[in-house]
């Protein structure tokens, strides 16, 4: 077991001295706690609040009314649990009818009702509108890598081959490392396989997983390059020359082969997009949200890691999971 593990700490060493610095930036929000949104009379302005951040600051007034004079307003704010005042701790109501989330929850989103009185002259008779919004929970898409790999192993009742496994999820791990990403292994399964020349042999297939942090709080993201799509195409390729240079040294080694070593070939890496359960990707109904994992509207459901809401007309909640 030493000479594989050594084989592979050694092909680690020489990839990360081929591997520049990696420049981090912080990813610009998609949607600023300083914008302001205004209503309209004619139908809900959807809103989009990223999940256990704080919302826009959402306007009791329209476009027409914002640069006006409102003289002795009234705002009252209701919600799917009723009337709203800044008693809730996750809900701020400005004395100007401002609505503010902080920390937005799943079961925050819904239809919410602004009534406002005023007046534009005074002793006139008060008006009176009703502004609605839709308020939607979103999250970033969970992006991830699934990586297949074979290797000849030792008789499968070896446990030189669960040590091997723990070594290369080590070795993989620190290649991705400074990029903020992790490798999990999902699986590994030891077979027989019937070669056509070579009789029977054991052969481990490892399953991993490449994910990438959510860096946006990292201090080591100054400036670009830290979103986690671009992370994860570092990630793919340093793990990719790994095993090509696992090769190249094996081809040019006169030693024996390994008891373990990597099948060359059989190196595959699936990219993968998910949403949270309960939530999902529609930039038809969410045009001004495209590539958010939204929650879901009633009338469909997301019941696993899959990408999209699927309908479902006896669901009546927001973020169902079931139908």
């Amino acid at each position: 077991m030493c000479g594989p593990g050594l084989l592979l700490l050694g092909l680690l060493i020489v990839l990360l001295q081929g591997v520049s610095a990696v420049q981090y930036s912080r990813s610009a929000e998609s949607r600023s706690n300083s914008l302001k949104i205004v209503g309209s009379i004619l139908f809900p302005v959807k809103v989009y609040v990223k999940l256990d951040h704080s919302s826009p600051h959402i306007l009791c007034v329209t476009n027409h009314l914002r640069n006006s004079e409102l003289i002795d307003p009234v705002f009252r704010w209701s919600g799917p649990g009723g009337y709203l005042s800044s008693e809730n701790s996750s809900v701020q109501v400005s004395p100007t009818g401002t609505l503010i989330f902080g920390h937005f929850r799943s079961d925050l989103s819904g239809l919410y009702t602004c009534s406002l009185v005023y007046k534009l002259i005074a002793g006139q008779p008060d008006k009176r509108l009703k502004i609605k919004y839709l308020i939607y929970a979103y999250s970033d898409p969970q992006y991830y890598y699934e990586l297949t790999v074979q290797y000849h192993a030792a008789p499968c009742s070896s446990f030189h081959n669960t040590s091997f496994g723990k070594a290369l999820l080590q070795i993989l791990s620190k290649l991705v490392a400074d990029l903020s990403c992790e490798v999990s292994l999902i699986k590994a399964e030891c077979h027989h396989v019937k070669m056509q020349r070579g009789g029977l042999q054991s052969e481990i297939f490892f399953t991993f997983s490449v994910t990438c942090l959510d860096t946006e709080n990292n201090k080591l993201c100054p400036q670009s390059g830290c979103d986690v799509p671009h992370r994860l195409y570092k990630a793919r390729d340093l793990i990719e020359r790994f095993f090509k240079k696992e090769v190249e040294i094996r081809k040019k080694s006169s030693e024996p082969l390994p008891e373990i070593y990597y099948i060359e070939g059989t190196l595959q890496m699936v990219w993968v997009d998910r949403c949270y359960p309960g939530y999902g990707v529609n930039a038809v109904r969410h045009p001004d949200c495209p590539e958010c994992c939204v929650i879901c509207s009633p009338g469909s459901y997301n019941p696993s890691d899959g990408v999209h809401c699927l309908q479902c007309d006896t669901s009546l909640i927001y973020g169902a999971m079931t139908c």
